[in-house]
């Protein structure tokens, strides 16, 4: 038999939330943030004091966070993610199973992330080209398995392709093809990922 939720009597509950089985929630978490909708959290789950998750928010099973994130409304996240210490998912966005979202990350509006994702420190997505007030509003697209190092920027739009590796300090402006590994400021095509040199050569 699976254990209950153990949920802290100075969580806040706001609205229709629905615990997972064996999911611990911490000291000054709220869940269903000033918005209508519904929270989702699945089983075995871990959500640290802090943490602030808005309603219309679904998140998989065996979801473990650092203290005082934000996860805003219209977001879906799969099973067996981390989200880090400070880090910031503004809405909108869709992430995979096995995503690793490390201390302090920013993940824009309307950014998709595939599965087996690693985000590390302090790495920023951005959504406005333009930084202009009304503008149409277009996040990254993170494919499986890229592997993005700290600090790093991602423009507008941009897709990291499957497998791909993105270095530290980067800031990438284009496209980044399939198990490729950039760096730099734009960021530029160094290399195969070690150990993919077949799937580049056959332009996977």
């Amino acid at each position: 038999m699976c254990a209950q939720p153990s949920i802290s009597k100075k969580a806040t509950i706001c609205g229709r939330v629905i615990i997972g089985e064996g999911t611990t929630v911490q000291d000054n978490v709220t869940l269903g943030h000033l918005e209508t909708g519904e929270v989702t959290i699945g089983q075995g789950a871990t959500v640290r004091s802090g943490a602030v998750i808005y309603s219309n928010v679904s998140i998989g099973e065996r979801f473990r966070s650092g203290h005082n994130i934000l996860i805003r409304e219209n977001t879906r996240i799969g099973d067996g993610v981390l989200v880090g210490t400070n880090s910031v998912i503004d809405g909108d966005c869709q992430i995979g199973n096995n995503v690793s979202i490390q201390t302090g990350v920013y993940v824009t509006r309307y950014t998709t992330i595939e599965d087996e994702v690693f985000l590390g420190p302090l790495c920023v997505t951005t959504n406005d080209k333009y930084m202009k007030y009304g503008a149409k509003l277009k996040g990254p697209t993170i494919k499986r398995g890229a592997r993005i190092g700290a600090n790093a920027t991602i423009m507008p739009g941009v897709t990291i392709g499957e497998g791909a590796v993105v270095g530290a300090g980067s800031v990438v402006t284009r496209d980044v093809p399939a198990y490729r590994v950039v760096v730099g400021a734009p960021a530029r095509i160094m290399a195969a990922v070690p150990g993919t040199e077949t799937q580049v050569k056959e332009g996977r």
